[in-house]
């Protein structure tokens, strides 16, 4: 097509997304880690490194899940590919490809 002649903007899925970037359920993982984090530095009140480590550990997952990467939409994304593909979904695909011999074509 020549010119600015589509009918679809390319960046139509970023506009549904909070900020451009999150999902609500992004959101909701990274509220639920801070909040998480912020009860834990209430109730343990860290003196040492590794208590802090443990301390800091939820809204650290957290974080790691929602982070923007390329080709997908978060870490979160590839993980549930991830678990699609390998453990949940147990399909095989037969490939035939399109210049294959007419001999082999069942």
């Amino acid at each position: 097509m020549e010119g600015n002649q589509y009918l679809i903007a390319a960046n139509t899925k970023r506009g549904q997304l909070i900020f451009n970037i999150f999902r609500p359920v992004d959101l909701y993982i990274a509220i639920g880690g801070t909040a998480a984090t912020i009860i834990l530095f209430l109730i343990f009140r860290p003196d040492t490194l590794f208590l802090t480590i443990l301390v800091l550990l939820p809204i650290l997952v957290c974080a790691f899940l929602v982070i923007p990467v390329a080709n997908y939409h978060n870490i979160l994304c590839i993980l549930q590919n991830i678990y699609k593909f390998y453990i949940s979904e147990g399909q095989e695909f037969k490939w035939k490809g399109w210049c294959a011999k007419y001999e082999f074509k069942d």
